[in-house]
């Protein structure tokens, strides 16, 4: 119980808090404000009892996802995307996908979305549970959204602290994966860096792979590959055939190249889960690449900084062949280098689409010194690089 306890600042909730927590929720100005503006017709006692007699029978954060979650994600796949589809033969492939609990390092494509369709693959495809998710605490800036996200199976990653702080908060997050992955029988989604690479650029981050391996119930002198084994990690790929954000991303890049001061405010990590949300994807795909575990003891003889390292560069090329590629990402290639080296996987009408598709989120950026050819030139990089990715982790 005392183990279970230092984990309270971060954690969902449990089940014997989630009646409470859905009252709160009903209570709060700011969630009550929310839900009228998709029922503006309805009164307010009449939506709260609505939404208490749907909460009936909930008792569990994945009851909540089931009841309350998985009608609006479909929602989104159905009105926001063109078809969201899953490759688990990797999983498959090990003959005990389903009684394996796994923690998936994915790439990052949308701060919301990236597991919240996820969640809604493995029910489909019939596993067990859904995920745990690490949202960092600078996006639950309102109490409703933290409520929320804690009912819906998220843990608290903290941002913005010391460096000692830090060592301490991801001690403690390590230790609560492994505990969830290990004890409460939960997958765990995690992100492969801190933040989305704005450039699409998609590469692991040692500092996470140390925090995972942080948390282990092993012995201090046991291998890295004793630390890392028990959470099961599965190289996850997502890719967007068009990310809704990418206009706001290349507007970042040039409000920092004119102000390398430059940070977001919290109205734009709103905007950014908003348009991420609700803008127009089309074809979504997720690639589960080959469990760490049927290699990582090849690098076990290695000093601490190169197997991270090493491990790091193993998974990006895991994740970089997971990649579906689709006709925009080598039409940006060929733009940017004024080649048609990759034209038999497009077509003009390919062509035609996409530029009508990039001067559409060109016109969306209102910056008062719009510098137009930097800003296209941004966004081609978006959508190329992944190309660029899997070709080097082709040839490897």
């Amino acid at each position: 119980m005392e183990e279970k306890r230092e984990f309270d600042e971060i954690r969902p909730y449990e089940a014997a808090e989630m009646r409470q927590a859905f009252e709160e929720l009903l209570a709060d100005r700011q969630f009550s404000t929310i839900i009228k503006g998709f029922v503006p017709w309805l009164p307010k006692s009449l939506r709260n009892a609505l939404l208490k007699t749907a909460f009936i029978g909930v008792k569990t954060p994945l009851d909540f996802q089931l009841r309350f979650m998985k009608p609006i994600v479909k929602y989104i796949m159905r009105k926001h995307t063109d078809g969201v589809t899953f490759d688990d033969q990797a999983l498959l492939a090990t003959g005990s996908a389903y009684e394996q609990r796994y923690t998936f390092v994915s790439n990052h494509r949308d701060i919301v979305l990236d597991s919240a369709f996820l969640d809604l693959l493995l029910v489909k495809a019939h596993y067990p549970t859904t995920v745990e998710i690490g949202i960092g605490d600078n996006l639950l800036i309102y109490p409703w959204i933290k409520r929320l996200v804690r009912m819906n199976k998220a843990f608290t990653v903290r941002r913005g602290l010391t460096a000692h702080e830090m060592i301490r908060s991801s001690q403690l997050m390590s230790r609560y994966i492994h505990y969830a992955v290990t004890e409460k029988r939960e997958n765990i989604w995690i992100a492969q860096r801190e933040g989305r690479a704005k450039d699409s650029s998609d590469h692991t981050q040692d500092a996470v792979l140390k925090m995972l391996a942080m948390g282990a119930k092993v012995d201090a002198n046991s291998s890295l590959t004793a630390h890392l084994s028990p959470l099961n990690i599965v190289p996850l790929t997502i890719s967007y055939e068009f990310d809704p954000c990418d206009y706001l991303k290349a507007q970042e890049f040039q409000q920092k190249r004119d102000n390398p001061s430059f940070k977001k405010s919290r109205q734009d990590d709103l905007d950014n889960m908003k348009t991420g949300i609700f803008g127009y994807k089309g074809r979504v795909h997720y690639h589960c690449g080959t469990p760490i575990n049927q290699w990582l003891d090849e690098l076990k003889d290695l000093p601490r900084n190169e197997f991270f390292a090493t491990l790091s560069q193993r998974m990006d090329n895991e994740i970089h062949r997971g990649y579906r590629l689709y006709p925009c990402n080598y039409i940006a290639l060929d733009l940017l280098t004024n080649t048609k080296n990759f034209s038999s996987h497009y077509t003009d009408a390919d062509v035609q689409r996409f530029e009508q598709y990039l001067a559409g989120q060109m016109a969306k950026i209102t910056l008062p010194n719009k510098d137009e050819a930097y800003l296209r030139e941004r966004l081609l990089t978006m959508y190329a690089n992944p190309v660029r990715n899997q070709l080097s982790a082709k040839s490897q």
